[in-house]
């Protein structure tokens, strides 16, 4: 499976419009390459080092989204809860 996004790269900082520094907006993402017999997802965005990166005591978990349909292949950028939870009601 792929995770990509075209806001960011691999291992380098997220944007400032997508954190509490900026518009703390969701970012687009993009998927691929399901294994075989996917029959749902599940994305989780934690962050082991917040809220505070010099002492970090726990994962702090941004978001959790679950069920999402397998034929899905991505999020747009900024993804109001709310519409994630209509997704979720006709999945």
């Amino acid at each position: 499976m792929n995770l990509t996004s075209p806001v960011f790269h691999h291992n380098s900082a997220m944007p400032a419009r997508f954190t509490c520094d900026g518009r703390d907006l969701s970012p687009e993402l993009n998927w691929s390459d399901l294994p075989v017999g996917t029959q749902s997802l599940a994305l989780i965005v934690d962050d082991p080092d917040a809220p505070d990166p010099r002492a970090p005591r726990m994962t702090w978990v941004h978001w959790v989204l679950y069920n999402l349909p397998p034929s899905a292949t991505g999020l747009p950028e900024a993804v109001a809860s709310t519409a994630c939870r209509r997704e979720r009601s006709r999945v």
